[in-house]
Formats: structure tokens, C-alpha cells, sequence
């Protein structure tokens, strides 16, 4: 039993619950964290039983929304992302194709910005220079609050899972950056929206 000023202690990260009964699961306790907390090793958080957890994980851990972690008295306290702050980019339905998606996907990870893949939008961390340039590609940008779960990779660490299901093998996920060689620059295929292009573009990109 803990009290109101000590800790306890959690030094292990269960991706997904995996191995676990899933009645265990969903009796535990919860813990709601955003990104910016999850991808720490080191952090304080108040769980929905009002438990204070002081969580120690071996660098370089990256907790997922689903995962379980393991207190040292032996209970389990699941991890709910919690909605924060994104930017949620998709296709002008009038000028624009699910193509430009990928696009959007290649130029944020060449500047190595975390990104949320799904199949009709990408989300990433609110930066009003990167919503700017979306823009100019003609894609929708909109601030909405939302549980962010960016792609793994290079940002995963040693704890290489995607969206809520887990992968074996410690497989990691592929970062947008490959598909350089076949996108190539900025117009450099598909069709460009730019001063030659005929369309009208007096609608409005920015969220509302």
C-alpha cells in the first residue's frame, strides 16, 4: 500500500500486453500519457486508482498507448494515449489526390519529424512552419486534439511496435525516407498545383 508522498516503483514495459490473460488486462488500472512522457524512460504519473508510479525503464524505452506496465508490487497498469495537441494533415477532396499523402509522408521524414501514418490522414506535433508548407502542397491541415502514435524506427528505440497491435521479432517500422529515390523532388510526379496549374485554388487548407 503506497502513501500520499512515496512511490511505486515500475521498471517494465509489457508491448501490448502480450503474454498476458486479457481479463488481467482490462481489471488493471490505467494510466493516461501523452507522447511527450511516453517516449521518456524516466517519469512520475498518477494512475486511476490515484497510485503515484515512479517509472524507471531501460533507456531508450518507448511506451505505446496498450502497453502494460509492471509495478514492483506486482499489479498491472495499462497505457492509454492520451489526446494532446496534433496537426492532422489529409487530401484536398477537391484538388487533390490520396497521393499527396505520401508525398507529405517523405518531405516530414527527410526533416525527421515523428509521424502518425493512417490511411486517410498523417498527424503529427503542432509546428506552424510545417503546416505552412503542407499548405502550399495544397493539403488540409487542421488542429484537433487526439491520442498521438507516431511510426516506429528510428524513434521506437528498443521497442519496436506500431498502432496498438504488436509486431514479433522486434520488427521495426520503415521510416517514409526510402521512397525518395521514387517520388524524387517536389513535382517531380503526379500532378503539381503551382502558377501553371489551372485549377482554382481559392479554397481554404487551414482546419477549422
Amino acid at each position: 500500500m503506497t502513501t500520499e508522498t512515496s512511490l511505486l516503483a515500475v521498471g517494465k514495459c509489457i508491448a501490448q500486453g502480450r503474454g498476458l490473460a486479457p481479463v488481467l488486462v482490462r481489471r488493471a488500472a490505467t494510466v493516461e500519457l501523452d507522447w511527450d512522457v511516453r517516449q521518456k524512460s524516466r517519469f512520475e504519473a498518477t494512475d486511476s486508482q490515484g497510485r503515484r508510479l515512479g517509472v524507471f525503464l531501460p533507456r531508450g524505452t518507448v511506451v505505446r498507448g496498450g502497453d502494460v506496465l509492471l509495478a514492483q508490487d506486482g499489479s498491472f497498469v495499462r497505457v492509454l494515449a492520451a489526446p494532446q495537441p496534433v496537426l492532422r494533415i489529409t487530401p484536398c477532396a477537391t484538388h487533390g489526390s490520396p497521393f499527396d499523402l505520401v508525398r507529405a509522408a517523405y518531405h516530414l521524414g527527410n526533416r525527421h519529424v515523428p509521424i502518425e501514418l493512417a490511411p486517410t490522414h498523417l498527424q503529427i506535433e503542432p509546428d506552424h512552419v510545417l503546416a505552412d508548407m503542407l499548405r502550399s502542397m495544397h493539403l488540409v491541415v487542421q488542429d484537433v486534439q487526439a491520442p498521438f502514435e507516431p511510426e516506429g524506427g528510428a524513434y521506437a528505440g528498443g521497442h519496436a511496435h506500431g498502432h496498438g497491435h504488436g509486431h514479433d521479432g522486434g520488427h521495426a517500422h520503415a521510416q517514409p525516407a526510402p521512397l525518395g529515390p521514387i517520388l524524387g523532388p517536389v513535382g517531380g510526379h503526379g500532378h503539381v498545383h503551382g502558377p501553371g496549374c489551372a485549377h482554382d485554388h481559392g479554397h481554404d487548407h487551414h482546419g477549422h
